[in-house]
């Protein structure tokens, strides 16, 4: 089985991030009760005719120069036919002759190494309605049909399940970023669709698609259970047909839904209600400039400012974290880093809460750094600030004045406090004299226990190491 070689394509379809559908002024959005957001237009009434919604046209052209594509100017949109209940018109809108974009690529890194992945097409089209299956009945929501889609086709490049997880993770992170999608598999604004073909040589083998994949660790299974399907049944002497398949997340296996339908059984034809769209080099600019920093510039100019690897994965992962940190990074990129993805991060976590719900500002956070930089707060201090802060806002000096949180910087002040205690504590410094460093930590607690958590940390850590070399014990 090993001597079979995996060809894998995939079509992802994302819906659009824009405050309308794609060819009415019905509302874009996923919240709201069922077949409220729907007009005459998305339910196919008879005599309503389409509206093209530029502003989709736009964050499309976006994806298209984000994937490196030739973009095509002139825009031609045809009519898919197909009968389903979730397609009121009998017909999905959509590119079949001229997409928009076509000729991209996107590199992906496996295992640390560079892979490119060639993109067919990225094509404009129409989301259907929902169907909500429950017992023997079905329903229908109508708020998902005619929000604007893009499908972005790839080559069959790929060939192991770790380059179609890559591959989906760059993508992912790509239109989230450039606000293209919120890429939200489980609210089906991302979808997967996975071209899977086996053979023993250079030679693509017959292909089966498996339809409508829920995650992207549930790509990786459904190749390997497909691939590894495709291969039993060519070894036993049997052929593979063109299938569309989906995948059973609890048996690990794929399941046939019907015998693959060819381009012929769509009736592909021009939409004759839309009219050519030319796109001229100002619609590609003003896309082009609309495209921020993207994640791969953003990891190169963190390392660059000391930034350590697993914060800078940690920020890039969340995109609402990232911006918070671009907007602090210059009063010190390393310590700003840590306060956001150490206690922020586990604060927001533990309440299931985002940057949004909470009243901490940039502000707060400059003016914590500037405070621990300067000494005037310490690590443990401005740990129990961050709660309070973010909690109830307010201002940091405010605060540090009604906690008690005055730092001890006055060095002939904390000498006194570390000869009391190296007094009261003559075992420990005979322990440290001997060699024993966990001595140095709790002569430091008791320290920080008398100046009640004041004292200045670091500057205690070194006149305690001072005192200790010169310390008699027979005093």
């Amino acid at each position: 089985m090993n001597n079979y070689k995996k060809t894998i394509g995939i079509e992802v379809h994302c819906e659009l991030k824009t405050a309308t559908k794609m060819f009415s002024d019905s509302l874009n959005s996923y919240d709201g009760k069922e077949n409220s957001h729907i007009n005459a237009i998305d339910l196919a009434y008879p005599g309503t005719l389409p509206l093209i919604n530029f502003g989709a046209v736009h964050v499309a052209l976006k994806a298209a120069l984000l994937l490196n594509c030739d973009i095509n100017k002139e825009m031609v949109f045809d009519r898919k036919n197909y009968f389903y209940p979730d397609l009121p018109k009998g017909y999905q809108i959509t590119q079949a002759r001229k997409p928009i974009g076509t000729n991209g690529y996107v590199m992906i890194n496996v295992d640390g190494e560079e892979k490119k992945v060639r993109i067919h097409d990225i094509h404009i089209e129409e989301d259907t309605a929902k169907s909500i299956h429950s017992g023997e009945k079905s329903y229908l929501d109508f708020n998902r049909s005619g929000v604007p889609l893009i499908e972005i086709v790839t080559e069959p490049d790929m060939h192991t399940e770790e380059e179609a997880m890559a591959y989906l993770h760059k993508l992912r992170e790509l239109f989230i970023y450039a606000d293209i999608s919120d890429c939200k598999m489980e609210e089906g604004s991302m979808r997967c669709d996975v071209n899977v073909s086996v053979s023993k040589d250079d030679t693509l083998g017959v292909r089966t698609e498996t339809k409508n994949i829920g995650s992207i660790s549930s790509v990786g299974r459904a190749i390997k259970a497909e691939s590894k399907r495709q291969i039993e049944v060519l070894e036993n002497g049997e052929s593979i047909r063109e299938e569309t398949r989906r995948f059973d997340e609890k048996d690990e296996v794929t399941i046939l839904m019907r015998v693959k339908e060819t381009g012929n059984d769509y009736r592909y034809f021009p939409e004759p209600n839309i009219p050519t769209i030319y796109l001229d080099d100002e619609d590609v600019e003003a896309a082009r400039k609309d495209i921020p920093k993207m994640p791969d510039e953003l990891r190169s100019e963190y390392q660059n400012l000391g930034v350590n690897e697993n914060n800078i994965k940690t920020l890039i992962g969340n995109r609402e974290l990232c911006n918070f940190f671009e907007k602090v990074k210059q009063s010190d990129p390393v310590i700003t880093s840590n306060l956001l993805t150490g206690d922020i991060l586990s604060y927001l976590n533990k309440n299931n809460l985002t940057l949004k719900d909470i009243k901490l500002t940039v502000d707060h956070i400059i003016d914590l750094v500037s405070k621990l930089k300067t000494n005037e707060l310490s690590s443990k201090q401005v740990k129990n600030l961050l709660p309070v802060l973010m909690e109830k806002g307010g201002n940091v000096k405010t605060w540090m004045d009604t906690m008690g949180m005055v730092q001890i910087n006055d060095e002939s002040a904390l000498k006194a406090m570390i000869e009391q205690v190296l007094k009261e504590n003559k075992e420990s410094v005979t322990d440290y004299k001997n060699g024993h460093d966990r001595a140095l930590k709790y002569l430091m607690g008791q320290i920080m226990k008398v100046s009640k958590g004041q004292a200045n940390p670091a500057t205690v850590n070194r006149l305690l190491v001072d005192t200790l070399e010169h310390f008699d014990l027979n005093k």
